[in-house]
């Protein structure tokens, strides 16, 4: 009897599989902290459905492993598509699958995981800045073709330092090289390096900027990668050539130069010409200079001669000949109407002479008149203006004589030419 009462009691507490099923599947879809979860591991298998994708992660030691799903069209929003081998990292909340019982993995987003990740960063940054412009050809700028100083940005430690210098001498002796030291390997080394640019900057001497560094790992020269590094090589002032690393490597930092090399010896070797080559240019310019005077030369030579050879078709002689009667005709010419102005203007002065004499008042003296004087040095004209006992000056032809007046005389001209008028009316 109590046997019978137990086993129904535990019929009655007991769940379904559907019961638990649900249960479970409550529990890990509204668990706050299993609705968005990033998970990353190894794709063991993936296989494209008409529905989605669905593959499988697996933990590194390949004990572990959950299944994911990508429903419609959320596959073609996936950054990296899942596939066998590779490391990716998952975006997705955990559901339960009720026909098997089964969690797996709702995913909305994968990404590449370790170094796929590093390189999904590396090219988003890349493809930003190129989308800025930083990278375009319009942008590179010449470099001097004879620097007379230059700087190098790297570390005074480094063999890329010791590499540089000795090039810079060996191919242009006596350019001047400063050193702008910068770390340039580790966490510090983006602000250093953009710290050293900005000092060569202010300086203001250089021409020119090497930035360079030695081969490394991917983890070394991650620095020239950094977007601070890339700005300030973009916005220098100054020309920057790279030579960072090996041949193989290539950075954002050289994508932004004026010129990328591939080693720094290359680099140096980019920013000054080999004294050898400027010597033998130098000697190519006097040869083809002296070509270009002696073709000049000739071509002047052959004008002059055939000149020559005209003048002579000319009959100068004759020309010469004709032109010196017409010449002998115009001195004739021109002797002739001077003589005749000259004339002219001789008796024109004669005329002007007599003129002149018949009105000098010393001429006018000369034949018996005076020219009485007041004490002013005025000239009498009337006795009206003389008193007695005033002092004159009288000039005559010849001196000069002072008199005094001591008596004015009545003038009888008027009276008599009175007395005719009045005797032509009695009449």
């Amino acid at each position: 009897m109590s046997s019978h009462l137990s086993h129904n009691l535990i019929l009655e507490t007991a769940l379904s599989v559907d019961g638990i099923t649900d249960y479970i599947k409550e529990l890990l879809e509204e668990d706050a902290n299993l609705t968005q979860v990033w998970v990353y591991g190894e794709v063991s298998s993936a296989s494209p459905h008409s529905k989605g994708l669905f593959f499988t992660l697996q933990d590194s030691n390949g004990t572990t492993s959950i299944r994911c799903v990508v429903w419609g069209n959320l596959v073609k929003e996936l950054v990296q598509m899942p596939k066998k081998g590779e490391q990716v990292l998952v975006l997705g909340s955990l559901t339960l699958y009720r026909q098997r019982g089964e969690y797996q993995l709702r995913v909305f987003q994968a990404l590449p995981a370790g170094e796929g990740l590093q390189a999904l960063r590396y090219q988003q940054l890349r493809n930003r800045l190129q989308a800025e412009g930083l990278f375009d050809r319009q942008r590179k700028r010449s470099l001097p073709p004879h620097p007379q100083t230059i700087a190098v940005v790297t570390s005074p430690q480094a063999a890329a330092w010791g590499d540089i210098q000795k090039t810079l001498q060996q191919r242009y002796p006596g350019v001047q090289v400063l050193l702008s030291p910068a770390i340039v390997q580790g966490e510090q080394a983006p602000d250093s390096i953009v710290a050293a640019i900005a000092r060569v900057e202010k300086d203001s001497r250089a021409q020119v900027i090497i930035l360079g560094r030695g081969g490394g790992s991917v983890e070394d020269l991650a620095c020239f990668n950094d977007e601070r590094v890339v700005r300030a090589i973009a916005f220098s002032s100054i020309p920057i050539v790279t030579g960072i690393g090996h041949e193989r490597d290539e950075s954002l930092a050289d994508l932004a130069a004026d010129f990328a090399a591939h080693t720094p010896t290359a680099a140096a070797e980019k920013v000054v010409p080999r004294l050898d080559d400027l010597i033998i240019e130098h000697q190519e310019r006097v040869l083809h200079l002296r070509k270009v005077i002696n073709r000049q030369v000739e071509r002047e030579e052959s004008r002059v001669l055939l000149l020559k050879n005209r003048l002579r078709r000319l009959r100068i002689d004759r020309f010469v000949e004709e032109k010196g009667r017409s010449l002998s005709w115009l001195q004739q010419r021109l002797i002739q109407v001077t003589n005749q102005q000259f004339e002219a203007a001789n008796q024109r002065c004669e005329l002007l002479q007599h003129k002149l004499a018949s009105l000098d008042p010393k001429s006018v003296l000369q034949r018996g008149y005076a020219v009485v004087r007041n004490q002013a040095g005025g000239i009498v004209k009337s006795d009206q203006d003389l008193q007695i006992g005033e002092e004159l000056l009288i000039q005559l032809g010849k001196g000069k004589v002072k008199v005094e007046v001591r008596e004015v005389l009545e003038d009888l001209e008027p009276q008599r030419r009175r007395g005719r008028r009045g005797s032509q009316r009695s009449k």
